[in-house]
């Protein structure tokens, strides 16, 4: 299958790295890293709202209401995140790491309730994948020691 490109942007490429770049703000985590994340949290988004249509118009919407709902959540979540971590500038490590946290609980939860469906409804399934790719993208940060650990920050 080939993609059409549309003049000025080439076939699956963002601008998400040269901005991370182009920015004077001293990014707490890989410029690389972060952008894949931004990115897999915007595929995430479409995935899960382009999948929660097709549920709508499909023959059997009863089965899926919980679906619908559940990507509706999850992209609400992916969107935050994505805006969240495209403004390393001004992190909050404490609140990022949450947020992050809280985007790999929501596609995790997606991804499992797609895979329900996933069998009979292709929709499913590619959100599926794209829900799994995000908790990766997303966990790589976690995992980065800028991030502290987990915990109730004392109050100063």
């Amino acid at each position: 299958m080939t993609h059409a490109t549309v003049e000025g942007f080439l076939e699956g490429v963002t601008k998400t790295f040269e901005m991370l770049h182009a920015s004077p703000a001293d990014v707490p985590v890989g410029a690389a890293e972060l952008a894949t994340a931004i990115d897999a949290c915007l595929t995430c988004v479409q995935a899960c709202m382009a999948c929660a249509d097709s549920d709508l118009i499909e023959p059997d919407v009863a089965t899926l209401r919980a679906c619908v709902a559940i990507n509706l959540v999850c992209a609400d979540i992916c969107d935050a995140t994505a805006r969240v971590l495209s403004r390393p500038g001004q992190w909050d490590l404490l609140t990022v790491r949450d947020q992050l946290v809280t985007c790999v609980r929501s596609c995790t939860a997606c991804a499992e309730e797609c895979d329900r469906h996933a069998e009979h409804h292709r929709h499913c399934a590619i959100c599926a994948e794209a829900c799994r790719a995000c908790v990766r993208a997303c966990a790589v940060l976690l995992e980065n020691e800028s991030f502290p650990a987990p915990g109730i920050p004392s109050a100063a």
